[in-house]
């Protein structure tokens, strides 16, 4: 295969909120709107329900995130946008990688040690407590959502590299057993991708309770921002962006221009408040027009719907005679 095709998978357990939309729905649009890459992006609820078991908050998330990337403007026309379980023969691969792939890579994998070294730590007599088979074995669904479409490039986060590297294992464990039938992907890290901040000054993510929600009303978006932590540096007293978190924000949103701008106020004394309005007006100015969409979307879930079947559809015209040469490899194969 010589051409590009990028994919990205979304976890539906949270709502989006602004760390996702700078590092991940805003570079991933623009990259699918890019000429000569084939684009695939899912919503990954099979991996979802690995650590989320609150039903209600699966159908919230799935919905909340469809509608976020399409009202940011994902253009379905243009990439293949699907729900993961909505592709049975992802879960059928699975189970064929499952039978390729040996135990002690899954061993390895980052998310089980971390899980057996917190029993070890809390001294419980079973290491595996709380270790469930979707937990323990999920890189092996990872392999099975990259290598369905045989992608050839993965957008990830330094975290996830070891799964890519365990899809590439499993890929080139199949064609060595069976038949050369997969590419061997490879991860993409874009170290340039902001890192926002949360408003308590770690990092941005819904595990600490510290995220600005990406489509909230115009006043509830304006008091998260107000809710930011500052030192007690008091107006008129000059100011260094490089350590403020209100300044690392407005960078994700501004152009260069005005963040020139923005680094003379920050000298010239800027009081905090002035700095968290200028930020909000800022992001409201960007979103105002998704954030409508979002609202419109949301409220006509059958539209979404018909937009992720529509997406499966086009999935599956690969997946399904893809999986027929899969299974026809591994000898399952009509008698007559």
């Amino acid at each position: 295969m010589s051409h590009t095709r990028v994919l990205t998978g979304i976890t539906t357990t949270g709502i989006p909120h602004l760390g996702n939309y700078v590092g991940a729905v805003r570079p991933a649009i623009t990259a699918s709107q890019a000429s000569g890459e084939e684009s695939f992006l899912f919503l990954a609820d099979y991996h979802g329900i690995i650590k989320c078991h609150d039903p209600e908050q699966i159908h919230r998330s799935t919905l909340a995130v469809a509608a976020t990337w399409l009202a940011c403007g994902l253009d379905p026309e243009r990439i293949t946008f699907y729900r993961q379980s909505d592709i049975p023969e992802i879960p059928e691969l699975t189970w064929i990688f499952n039978c390729v792939c040996a135990k002690g890579l899954m061993n390895r994998a980052h998310a089980y040690k971390a899980a057996v070294d917190a029993n070890v730590a809390e001294g419980n007599n079973d290491p595996n407590h709380g270790v469930s088979m979707g937990l323990f074995s999920y890189p092996v669904l990872m392999a099975a959502d990259i290598l369905m479409f045989n992608a050839t490039h993965i957008p990830v986060g330094r975290d996830q590299i070891q799964h890519v590297e365990m899809a590439r294992d499993i890929a080139g464990r199949f064609n060595h057993r069976y038949r050369e039938l997969f590419v061997l992907p490879e991860a993409v890290v874009d170290d340039d991708v902001a890192l926002l901040t949360g408003l308590d000054g770690r990092k941005m993510s819904k595990s600490y309770g510290n995220t600005i929600a990406l489509f909230e009303e115009e006043k509830a978006l304006r008091k998260q921002i107000m809710k930011i932590v500052t030192n007690s540096q008091a107006p008129g007293e000059p100011k260094d962006p490089d350590e403020s978190t209100i300044f690392e924000i407005y960078r994700a949103f501004a152009g260069e221009a005005e963040q020139a701008e923005m680094r003379a106020r920050y000298a010239a004394g800027i009081g905090w408040g002035e700095a968290k309005q200028a930020l909000f007006e800022r992001i409201n100015a960007e979103l105002g027009e998704p954030r409508e969409r979002f609202r419109e979307l949301t409220a006509n879930p059958a539209r979404i719907e018909d937009i992720l079947q529509a997406g499966a559809a086009k999935a599956r015209k690969h997946a399904r005679p893809f999986l027929d040469e899969i299974r026809d490899a591994v000898g399952i194969r009509k008698l007559g």
